[in-house]
């Protein structure tokens, strides 16, 4: 069955109401209740997608814990080799 709202969306909704910066096991919960159930394969590729399209960036705070965080207009980070 397909969702009414595409997970992209609820993740971006989420950050919006949350300040812009969540850890990735914060946004889990609140993604189950808007969203549904969601694969972890699902989650990455979502987050992937939307870091591509520069609307968030995520990075890595320690092994297994993910920071992710809303870009706003004023804000620009260097892609692999631009530094």
């Amino acid at each position: 069955m397909w969702k009414v709202t595409p997970l992209k969306s609820c993740i971006l909704a989420i950050l919006e109401k949350r300040g812009g910066i969540l850890l990735e096991n914060d946004l889990e919960n609140p993604l189950k209740e808007m969203y549904g159930d969601f694969s972890e394969s699902e989650l990455n590729k979502a987050l992937m997608t939307l870091e591509n399209q520069g609307l968030v960036h995520v990075t890595w705070i320690s092994k297994t814990r993910r920071r992710i965080q809303k870009m706003t207009k004023d804000m620009g980070f260097l892609a692999i080799g631009e530094d």
